[in-house]
């Protein structure tokens, strides 16, 4: 699998071999949306809090006597349905996070990277750590570029010409490949990968050779394919 490698100049200079278990795969689309829970899950602080009727200041005498007054007994003026007093069910301090085993975390960023190259909606970048660090330089690359609402800029490493350039741009961001996340490469429209990133993103999640081995279901499915090419031959 091969896709052109761009300069700065938005032209093609080449061509990159991808690797299939990376950037060819059938998308998993329940697994990407539990990633994408997780991760949102994972950042929530989680220290929102209310006070009850025992945390809350006042109330410490009972505001009319109990009979004769014609009125509702009342111990409290802290009670919640005074005002100013506590919260019944409110939310206190409290932890988000979600568990995901590490095989479905990597299956879920694998299926986010393939989606975008199956929607055409990955671009490989020769020379982008070379560029202009102003946001002009950057905006016109983006230029040369099919249009996008939003651009996710990967690096390999950190580059400051590249990260000053893409910072004033609305529907920008630059990250470095070790931290890709599947939040990320879902919420930006086009993906923009630096030649040297390739090589980062395919070290850190394409899979080992000994478990690139088909399935019997996919043998089984080429061997059909072969029998039916075979079978179409003889009959011309």
């Amino acid at each position: 699998m091969q896709i052109d490698v761009h300069n700065t100049q938005g032209e093609v200079v080449g061509t990159a071999d991808l690797d299939e278990t990376v950037w060819g795969i059938e998308p998993h689309i329940p697994v990407m949306h539990q990633a994408l829970v997780r991760q949102q899950a994972n950042a929530r602080l989680g220290t929102h809090d209310t006070q009850t009727r025992g945390e809350v200041r006042g109330g410490g005498r009972k505001p009319w006597r109990q009979k004769g007054t014609g009125r509702a007994r009342q111990g409290t003026t802290r009670a919640p349905q005074w005002k100013g007093g506590g919260v019944v069910w409110g939310p206190h301090p409290r932890k988000y996070t979600q568990a995901m085993p590490k095989q479905m975390r990597r299956l879920a960023i694998r299926s986010a990277l393939s989606a975008k190259r199956r929607d055409e909606r990955l671009t490989v970048i020769q020379g982008l750590g070379e560029i202009e660090p102003r946001t002009k330089a950057f905006k016109t690359l983006l230029g040369q570029l099919p249009e996008s609402r939003s651009f996710l800029v990967v690096m390999a490493e950190k580059n400051d010409a590249i990260e000053r350039a893409a910072a004033n741009l609305d529907g920008a961001k630059t990250i470095i490949a070790p931290i890709l996340n599947v939040r990320d490469v879902l919420k930006y429209d086009r993906l923009i990968v630096t030649e040297e990133a390739l090589a980062v993103i395919e070290g850190l999640w394409a899979l080992p050779e000994e478990k690139r081995t088909l399935s019997q279901w996919k043998l089984d499915r080429q061997a059909a394919a072969t029998e039916s090419a075979a079978a179409a031959e003889e009959v011309a």
